[in-house]
């Protein structure tokens, strides 16, 4: 199957806005995760009940979390989303890079993440975005 890299991308920020935006596992599960969920984070369980329990568990410890996508990319079944994460109101962030793959109905399957805190100081002039 040739996989379009806009359906792709379109199942994975559907994803991305139930589970960070309306912080809504639940619907993440019901709505835009495929029959498998393979997690890379070595932090979280795979499958469904996986991730509803690390997620359930996350989201209470960051009342004031918050994210701004800075760009997203997508290569048939596969999707990057590059945002700016908050745990707290007041801190720099962190950068977070989020990979997807997709199934053939475009829902998520398997995902890495890669996080980088941002630092007071930058040995140059570009910021992390």
């Amino acid at each position: 199957m040739a996989f379009d890299s806009e359906k792709s991308k379109a199942g994975a920020l559907a994803w991305f806005d139930a589970a960070f935006v309306q912080k809504d596992p639940d619907l993440v599960v019901a709505e835009y995760m495929g029959d498998e969920y393979i997690q890379h984070n070595p932090m979280a369980p795979d499958g469904k009940d996986g991730f509803l329990a690390f997620f359930k568990g996350f989201l209470p410890t960051v009342p004031d979390f918050h994210s701004e996508i800075k760009r997203v990319i997508a290569e048939g079944d596969i999707v990057v989303i590059h945002h700016h994460v908050k745990f707290t109101k007041d801190e720099l962030g962190t950068a977070v890079v989020d990979i997807f793959r997709m199934d053939e109905n475009y829902k998520v399957v398997e995902h890495w993440d890669v996080l980088q805190p941002v630092p007071e100081e930058a040995a140059n002039s570009n910021t992390m975005f």
